[in-house]
């Protein structure tokens, strides 16, 4: 199993412990990561998609034709950077575009022949590496905790086009399931699949709705589960979820659920040090990292 790895723009310059978590547990897993040397921001939507579809086209297969060179599919953990990507190889399927997006290229002396792929991480740990696979690189567990998971609404929606959850008819549960193999109880409640908030450039474009988004999921959260911490594989909701919790608190109700990404568990419980891959936060994690510690599979 080898992938480009694409950390995107937010994840190396804000969240460097989310790389770092990546980085170790993805190897143990027997996934090896290549580094795309030159890449440049996916780009996300609210920029080139919304004005200027052949130079979105381009940039994307700039991306692309950096892990084409190498023979790899991207892996991206950014629910945006997966879509972006995602939606913007989807176009590339049309031989005008790709033909438009190399002339553009060939500027730069770089061509894309539109014979790789993105993938999102949680897809790759589900589907390529499996869940027998995790629970037994494992030395730490979650058990005794209770969490609640966030699904990337840019890994979900288009399914058609950026889908890869199982297709049994069930609801997304691929980050659920992989939060289960860490030992821990996922609960459910009402808006456990709607938007964080953070999504999209909601909270550029309207704070106020935004923080309506989140406050309702957080009320939700603390009324109908028994949630621990909060669990996502986004950068963007990670973010938005762990630093909006303490404007929202400011503003009334309390808010201190912590926040991790997914990676970041799995490293603390194959027994990562914290200060490796889960130093920086908003709201503190140090009694959830604790607990997970000082249990032993």
């Amino acid at each position: 199993m080898k992938y480009a790895f694409f950390p995107g723009c937010n994840t190396p310059a804000i969240r460097p412990d989310v790389e770092q978590a990546i980085r170790l547990s993805l190897p143990r897993l027997g996934v090896e990561l290549v580094d795309m040397e030159g890449y440049v921001c996916c780009p996300a939507f609210g920029t080139f998609p919304s004005a200027d579809e052949n130079a979105y086209l381009a940039v994307n297969a700039w991306n692309l034709s950096i892990g084409e060179e190498k023979g790899c599919d991207l892996m991206a953990q950014c629910g945006s950077c997966y879509s972006s990507i995602k939606l913007g190889r989807r176009l590339m399927e049309d031989d005008t575009k790709l033909a438009q997006v190399n002339e553009i290229l060939r500027a730069a002396k770089r061509t894309y022949k539109a014979t790789n792929n993105v993938r999102h991480i949680t897809d790759i740990l589900f589907h390529d590496v499996g869940i027998e696979k995790i629970k037994a690189s494992i030395t730490k567990n979650l058990l005794g905790m209770h969490c609640v998971v966030q699904y990337p609404c840019h890994t979900l929606y288009p399914s058609e086009i950026v889908g890869f959850e199982p297709s049994d008819n069930k609801p997304p549960h691929v980050l659920k399931d992989l939060v289960e193999a860490l030992g821990a109880a996922v609960d459910s409640y009402s808006l456990e699949y709607c938007c964080c908030g953070g999504s999209g450039g909601l909270h550029k474009s309207d704070l106020k709705a935004a923080h309506h988004f989140y406050k309702n999921k957080l009320d939700a959260i603390k009324e109908e589960t028994r949630a621990d911490f909060i669990v996502t594989s986004c950068i963007t909701c990670l973010m938005w979820m762990d630093s909006q919790q303490i404007l929202l608190s400011d503003a009334g109700r309390e808010y201190s659920i912590p926040v991790f990404d997914y990676n970041q568990l799995l490293a603390l419980c194959m027994g990562f040090e914290p200060k490796q891959v889960a130093a920086i936060a908003s709201i503190p994690r140090d009694e959830v990292i604790d607990r997970i510690r000082n249990q032993q599979e």
